[in-house]
């Protein structure tokens, strides 16, 4: 795993409103959270790093056109991109998987967390 996408990633991740790191496996796995729930991760074994989709087909497409692979251990609307990915689809890639995750929270939770807007966020 190169330090590098950890790097990037983690500098995608800090800004978002509400957004924790965690380690729920051990220090070797970084599991960025919101409200509680895991919207990215990286680990171990694996260069590149595991997010979320809106669905199974928006997941399928993207391994299809190779932008992305199935993400092991996630469910099937997770991928799993490479530590080359482009800056701009890694953080397009984050930031949608963070709006998915956060709209799940509870409308309370959602408001305690500040806004997000996912062109705006550094």
């Amino acid at each position: 795993m190169t330090t590098d996408l950890r790097d990037r990633v983690n500098a995608i991740c800090t800004p978002l409103p509400g957004a924790e790191l965690t380690h729920p496996f051990d220090n070797q796995h970084d599991a960025w959270k919101v409200g509680g729930k895991m919207f990215t991760c990286i680990g171990a074994k694996m260069s590149g790093v595991s997010v979320k989709t809106p669905d199974i087909e928006s997941a399928r497409m993207m391994i299809e056109g190779g932008a992305a692979e199935r993400a092991p251990y996630f469910h099937r609307s997770w991928v799993h991109l490479p530590p080359q990915t482009d800056e701009e689809l890694l953080r397009g890639a984050i930031h949608r998987s963070y709006s998915i995750v956060r709209s799940g929270l509870t409308k309370k939770l959602q408001a305690s967390l500040g806004p997000f807007e996912a062109g705006r966020a550094a």
